[in-house]
């Protein structure tokens, strides 16, 4: 992958910002950079960044100036952003991590010193399971740009999915990392040179937006392989995505019809991927944040259990050493319109038969006609299809299903009450016995196996509940579901983050 400067980029988004300014009024002008000073100082009235104050100041006067004064503050903005937001990528770095990352990877999260980095026992290659259509995305990374667009659970995903990648020799990629992660200077160093650009989602302001789109953009356009979560941020509640955020995605679209207007050949496909992992290392405060405030949650988390370098260590130690505790899937690939796509990447319809997605966009003359309404449908539609996928292709592991099981059974004990009543119950209200529970389990597992939804549970039911009993044992501070002889206790807000992960699926209780 060859580097991009922050000079360079800043260029490049200084050149799509005044294409935009070019056809709005001075009056638009004024409102664009007015809603930047706005937001931001609302922002920062309790953050105190002397550079970026001075930017806001230089900007507040320019707003009583001429249009090409406001024009120079927008710039000078722009070029903050995208200091900030741009990766230092290094080859050389990545060479080095593809090296030491099959027995450094828990060190990597962790470490406090560089020299700590050497000398873990850990092997993802044995505790990751890697499945999709890699010799097909093997072939794509070679002549099409890649956008792997995963689920996301946990703040461990992107370094999951960069090993996952490496380790079935698919090349790397650019992905936005939360601003929050680049605290600890160590992880910074190498989040950077392994392919991460700066998203701080604390920025409402349009400005920041647009830059961060024409990054995303402008990164596709030159060839590289990128991820980015559609669903914007960690599912708070453990389930699945069932709609997606289309910006980032709309960025893909735009790309290509970029390349097909400079006459380049490479396609920009999108290629769905879940992760689905036995235990989530912030399970805890996810779900406190979903069911607080009404289920309202706060959106950006910076003081969760992944800022706990403690916490971390021993969630790798414990949770990473299982056997097949994570699973990776690869979907079929699509087009940026939604369209499933063949081994060579050309676009094929619900039939199975090729079709010339440049007529989509382009007229009889081969020129792209701009259209914001037509690529908002396309957006949506590529949306669709993603959900399709995650829901098609997720993974129901035996936490999941006990898990489920036991929330269905403290239910059917408490019928009138809903789920943010169930989370408040004592330790006794929330216990069951273990018989209902194997009933329910057995009948869940019955259900999975018939609707052919793909899984990794044991045949013997026996070792199904029993290999969900010993991941929970694992890790929290208290277990999502406890065995005591003839009953269970259930933590009823874990058990509705890990049984959550199976709600796109219409299973049904006992007695329904």
């Amino acid at each position: 992958m060859k580097a991009t400067t922050t000079r360079q980029m800043s260029s490049l988004l200084r050149k799509r910002l005044l294409i935009r300014l070019q056809s709005m009024s001075k009056a638009e002008v004024i409102a664009y950079l007015s809603d930047t000073v706005y937001q931001e100082r609302k922002r920062l009235e309790d953050d105190n960044q002397p550079e970026y104050e001075a930017l806001l100041t230089s900007a507040t006067k320019a707003l009583q100036g001429s249009k090409d004064t406001i024009h120079a503050a927008l710039l000078n903005l722009t070029n903050f952003y995208a200091e900030e937001i741009h990766t230092h990528f290094s080859n050389r770095t990545y060479d080095l991590a593809s090296k030491i990352i099959p027995s450094a990877l828990t060190r990597l999260l962790t470490a406090a010193h560089p020299f700590q980095l050497i000398g873990s026992d850990f092997d993802p290659a044995s505790r990751m399971t890697i499945q999709g259509p890699i010799e097909q995305l093997k072939y794509l990374s070679k002549h099409h740009t890649l956008v792997y667009a995963p689920t996301h659970v946990s703040n461990l995903d992107s370094p999951l999915i960069g090993y996952a990648l490496q380790s079935v020799g698919l090349p790397p990629v650019l992905y936005g990392a939360g601003l929050n992660l680049f605290s600890n200077p160590l992880m910074s160093f190498f989040l950077s040179r392994l392919g991460a650009y700066t998203v701080d989602r604390r920025k409402n302001n349009q400005l920041y937006k647009d830059i961060l789109k024409s990054y995303s953009a402008e990164i596709l356009g030159l060839g590289h392989h990128s991820l980015f979560y559609p669903g914007g941020t960690r599912s708070r509640d453990g389930t699945i995505e069932q709609k997606v955020k289309k910006g980032l995605l709309g960025t893909a679209i735009e790309a290509w019809q970029n390349n097909l207007d400079s006459g380049k050949t490479k396609e920009i496909l999108i290629v769905p991927c879940t992760i689905t992992s036995s235990l989530v290392l912030e399970a805890e405060t996810l779900i406190d944040d979903a069911l607080a405030a009404q289920g309202k949650a706060r959106y950006i988390i910076s003081d969760d259990e992944f800022s706990e370098r403690r916490t971390l260590a021993t969630f790798a130690r414990k949770v990473l050493n299982l056997d097949a505790s994570i699973y990776v899937r690869f979907s079929q690939p699509l087009d940026c319109i939604g369209n499933l796509v063949d081994d060579d990447g050309v676009s094929l319809d619900p039939l199975g038969q090729k079709i010339d997605r440049k007529a989509y966009v382009c007229d009889d003359d081969g020129n792209v006609i701009q259209d914001v309404q037509r690529d908002k449908q396309y957006t949506h539609r590529l949306a669709k299809e993603l959900v399709n996928a995650y829901q098609r292709d997720s993974i129901v592991l035996p936490t999941h299903l006990v898990a489920k099981a036991a929330l269905m059974v403290l239910q059917t004990k408490h019928p009138h009450l809903d789920k943010y009543q169930l989370a408040l119950l004592s330790k006794t209200e929330r216990t069951v016995t273990t018989a209902s529970l194997i009933q329910m389990v057995d009948h869940l597992a019955k259900q999975v196996r018939a609707l052919k939804i793909r899984h990794a549970l044991p045949n013997d039911l026996e070792s199904l509940i029993e290999r969900a009993y010993q991941r929970f044992a694992l890790f929290h501070r208290e277990r999502a579901v406890t065995q005591h002889n003839e009953f269970i206790v259930l933590n009823s807000k874990l058990a509705q983050y890990y049984g959550n992960r199976l709600a796109h699926i219409p299973l049904t209780p006992l007695g329904e």
